[in-house]
């Protein structure tokens, strides 16, 4: 029998043998070894996991292309591959293919008429109708899936008047309502290119393409929505009955002539324009631009008040409209020259005196047989535009009443 371990003084108690001790520390020094070794593998698979996160982020860093977040990004990039080799070879396959893969993008279906370009393509053509010198970038425009937009016009007024406990309360009149309908019409452009430029893989036939149509639309639309007769196309604000303001009704735009016969006044030739602001109501006055041509513009900005202050001021910085009077001014080229009872210039509240109303799509038919050896290219997109608000919109008259 092992003898036991002697005890210290002041303990008490039964100590182990020196054998079972020694077994003990032998297994905790191993215990302790084991652990070590645990620790270490751990953290040299840690550093392991570290170094290779490091080479992927900077792997990461220098690859120049941005990964597909989601499907609508490999949507819009497999419609960009398919409508260029549209457009430059005629293949159609591609994009028939996509009418099936990608069916909840609205902006690839194909028609018979034509496939609908690249949503990139066409966005680029509606900020270039919007930059451009015409009445679609102060007019209100509204997007439709439908061939007509109804503009509705509220005249009536609400009751109002100071309440007692005891009085009856008004009531308002019967609404009376105008419906103005707008009506979207095509508007078609047909550049052309010859085959041998668009084999040219360098050849950006999508950015020719995009300029080329924004370039007709611009000059189509600036057209039709000042002189437009709203047949087969857009109605312009100047095909509408103009009578002189103290007679306007509904239906009509109200004008101010100048006094003189084709010209300003002789005398105080300021005037005119002090009065066409004041005859515009001051609610819209706030929102109000001038619309006019580059030979009125010419014509106006050397007129004084009674000051000897010019009324016309250049805008403060690059791309801010010219002012007359502190109102913005549009130069539209459609705007009629200054000659016998011409209304030569227009003030008012376009935003809402004007609305247009357009289709977002825009659609293009590859034709390489009518002009050989070019293709044209046949786009087409739906707009339409009439006045809205007939208190929003004055004009002035070159006559003298």
């Amino acid at each position: 029998m092992t003898d036991p371990v002697p005890m210290a003084p002041g303990q008490s108690g039964t100590a182990l043998p020196v054998a079972d001790g020694l077994e003990l520390k032998s297994a905790m020094q191993g215990f302790a070894q084991d652990f070590d070794a645990f620790q270490a593998e751990i953290t040299r698979k840690l550093s392991q996991t570290e170094e290779r996160l490091t080479m992927l982020d900077r792997k990461t860093a220098f690859t120049p292309a941005r990964p597909v977040l989601a499907q609508a990004d490999a949507g819009l990039s497999l419609h960009h591959k398919a409508f260029d080799a549209y457009l430059r070879r005629g293949d159609e396959s591609p994009m028939r293919g996509l009418e099936i893969e990608t069916k909840g993008l609205n902006t690839l279906t194909p028609v018979d008429g034509g496939y609908l370009v690249d949503p990139q393509t066409a966005e680029s053509i509606k900020s270039t109708l919007a930059a451009t010198a015409s009445i679609r970038a102060i007019a209100s425009v509204v997007t439709v899936e439908a061939s007509s937009f109804d503009v509705l016009v509220d005249h009536s007024d609400v009751a109002s008047g100071w309440a007692t406990e005891t009085d009856d309360v008004l009531e308002g009149a019967t609404p009376k309502i105008d419906r103005i309908p707008i009506r979207l019409h095509e508007l078609s452009a047909m550049p052309k290119a010859s085959q041998r430029l668009l084999d040219d893989s360098a050849f950006d036939v999508e950015g020719w393409l995009a300029g080329r149509i924004a370039s007709k639309f611009a000059r189509a639309e600036a057209a039709a929505f000042i002189n437009g007769d709203g047949v087969d196309k857009p109605r312009g604000f100047l095909d509408h009955d103009a009578v002189a303001d103290a007679d306007w009704d509904w239906g009509e735009i109200g004008y101010i002539a100048t006094g003189e016969d084709g010209d300003f006044a002789s005398t105080n030739p300021a005037d005119a324009i002090v009065d066409l602001v004041y005859a515009l109501g001051a609610s819209y006055r706030a929102n109000a631009v001038f619309v006019m041509n580059s030979k009125t513009a010419g014509a106006v900005r050397k007129m004084k008040d009674n000051d000897g202050r010019f009324l016309w001021s250049d805008g403060l910085a690059a791309g801010e409209p010219a002012r007359l009077m502190g109102y913005p001014v549009l130069v539209a080229e459609d705007m009629p020259d200054i000659a016998t009872d011409a209304y030569a210039i227009a003030f008012g509240d376009f935003a809402a005196g004007y609305t247009i109303a357009e289709r977002p799509d825009l659609r293009v038919l590859r034709d390489p047989f009518s002009a050989k050896p070019h293709v044209l290219f046949y786009a087409t997109k739906r707009v339409g535009g009439d006045v809205s608000d007939f208190k929003a919109i004055k004009l002035l008259k070159f006559g003298e009443e």
